[in-house]
């Protein structure tokens, strides 16, 4: 294990030569804390037939029309491209 010199992160460590028995190397125990992160989270929805969401479908078509192609040489790369645009839609 390799420590960074003065690390401020990993300050609470302990050497414990009395643990080695018949090993050459020394123990060292480290306490790493984890802290709970709350990650803000928003959902938008759009109003079925509204001029909002015509907006936004007309935004997502002049998005997908610029897309640069020119490394969608076979099916492979077709299926990989769709698969991407699927899980990025998905995740939204």
């Amino acid at each position: 294990m390799f420590l960074r010199y003065e690390s401020e992160k990993l300050v609470n460590h302990s050497i414990h030569p009395d643990w080695r028995l018949v090993s050459n190397h020394t123990p060292l125990t480290i306490s790493i804390p984890i802290l709970e992160e709350h990650i803000q989270t928003k959902k938008h929805t759009i109003v079925k037939d509204s001029d909002k969401e015509k907006k936004f479908i007309s935004e997502l078509i002049k998005s997908f029309s610029v897309i640069d192609t020119s490394n969608i040489t076979d099916t492979n790369s077709l299926k990989s491209s769709v698969q991407f645009i699927t899980h990025a839609i998905e995740s939204l």
